[in-house]
């Protein structure tokens, strides 16, 4: 399978790699008092000329390579002492391997970078620095905390300490083709476009555009098939609608009309879709949207730049491809985060070298640097504010703030709880069952809620 910039992938072995990780869970939280767990109580220090300190990250796979050759030489041009080795790690073992660090008497690593739903696995486990606390005499008076979108920091935070901090921004978005829309005589989408409108207008993008009687143009492309990068979209619809996957106490929500009518949103948009729209994985819907075979894709926004920008991929150019929050509903436009967050591990030997890395990469100067040179996403709202150094980030920087000024207000992402990956597992299941026609929305909806009950019974 391709897998997305942001660095999600189906996981196939999810049932069994979370069973492992709350064994190891375990086994940390009952060896939370010793030395192991508890942070160099000096810093460790930010090395000498004479002798240097050496930190290492496990990062995931999809951008180790582009850090390590190019971001860390920008560090080091602040930091001459500390020696940093990005190591890169596959998704499907990233938080496995993660628990076994933070939990040994002898790490390896000093770093960890950390998808959405993570964090409250290795902070119950109590393995992560909480860095207000614990490394606020290292940090920078200028670092600016409250510059951050609240939505992206949140990714990191759990039980009100904050255990990391946003290196990798992405959020669920609406790209669309300028001139398929004009072709078919439909209003490009603004912000203000609600999913009845898009569904109204939808049929009218399946067209004809060459002449020659056959369709050969439709509306849609999105993630159908199974997966985790399924439920998202149904999410977000019902987010849109004013629904959520729980309430304050982790009970289940969402089985309502509003729950039902979204997966029946997701299920219906087949019907403007390619033929053989069924299998679509990530990559299948980006490629007939690069090749105008679609008008619009729900999809990351890490991808616009391949979709509009990068000829080397894609036959449309910036100035045919808008970008902007996926259609609103009775509540108004959602918006599901995708973060990639940094986070440092307690039993580091040297958390101020650690930190000093983290700091820099997501500090003003740091996100703004790795924006301009890297193309990453910022989650700092100075940083989204300002003019980017290429042309075609102006209308994805707009995007991306309104996108999280969405999610902020929705609080729509993946569950917040040490279950979050089977739960993703359960909603993938049963939402794909329903796109795939094997039940209906609402026996769908129905099982969902019941087997995600069963388990958070465990």
């Amino acid at each position: 399978m391709a897998r997305p910039r942001h660095g999600r992938r189906q996981l196939p072995g999810m049932h069994s790699l979370t069973a492992a990780v709350i064994g190891l869970s375990l086994v940390a939280l009952s060896g939370c008092g010793s030395d192991s767990g508890s942070p160099s109580k000096d810093g460790g220090g930010l090395g000498t000329a004479d002798q240097h300190v050496k930190i290492t990250m496990m990062a995931n796979d999809a951008f180790t390579k582009q850090w390590q050759d190019r971001l860390v030489p920008e560090f080091n041009k602040d930091y001459p002492y500390i020696d940093v080795t990005i190591d890169s790690t596959p998704y499907d073992s990233l938080l496995a391997k993660g628990m076994l660090n933070g939990t040994s008497t002898d790490p390896e690593y000093d770093l960890i970078t950390l998808d959405d739903p993570w964090t409250p696995q290795l902070a119950d486990a109590g393995v992560l620095l909480d860095l207000k606390n614990d490394a606020a005499a290292w940090t920078q008076s200028d670092f600016d905390w409250d510059d951050f979108n609240s939505a992206p920091l949140a990714s990191s935070a759990w039980q009100g300490k904050q255990y990391g901090v946003p290196l990798r921004s992405n959020l669920l978005l609406m790209f669309y083709n300028k001139t398929l829309f004009q072709k078919a005589g439909v209003a490009e989408p603004t912000p203000a476009l609600t999913w009845d409108q898009y569904l109204q207008a939808a049929p009218k993008l399946v067209q004809d555009t060459d002449g020659d009687g056959k369709t050969d143009s439709w509306a849609v492309g999105l993630t159908w098939v199974r997966g985790v990068l399924s439920p998202p979209f149904w999410q977000t619809v019902l987010n849109a609608n004013g629904g959520a996957l729980f309430d304050k106490d982790l009970k289940p929500t969402f089985n309502t009309q509003a729950g039902i009518d979204a997966l029946q949103v997701q299920v219906d948009l087949l019907k403007y879709a390619p033929p053989g729209a069924k299998t679509y994985n990530y990559t299948e819907p980006l490629d007939a949207f690069r090749q105008g075979k679609i008008a619009t894709i729900f999809t990351w926004g890490s991808a616009y730049k391949s979709a509009a920008v990068d000829s080397a991929v894609t036959t449309l150019k910036p100035d045919q491809v808008g970008i902007q929050t996926m259609p609103a509903g009775s509540a108004g436009p959602s918006a599901h985060r995708g973060i990639w967050s940094g986070s440092v591990f307690k039993n580091s030997k040297h958390p101020q070298a650690a930190w000093a890395l983290l700091q820099w990469m997501s500090s003003k100067k740091g996100e703004l640097w790795a924006s301009n040179n890297l193309g990453s996403f910022p989650a700092r709202k100075s940083t989204l504010s300002t003019t980017p150094s290429e042309q075609w980030l102006v209308p994805v920087y707009a995007a991306i703030q309104s996108g999280f000024n969405a999610a902020a207000k929705g609080e729509m992402w993946r569950p917040r709880t040490p279950q979050s990956n089977a739960i993703q597992e359960v909603l993938a299941d049963q939402t794909s069952a329903a796109v795939q026609g094997q039940t209906s929305a609402a026996d769908a909806i129905a099982k969902a809620e019941q087997q995600i009950k069963s388990l958070l019974k465990k």
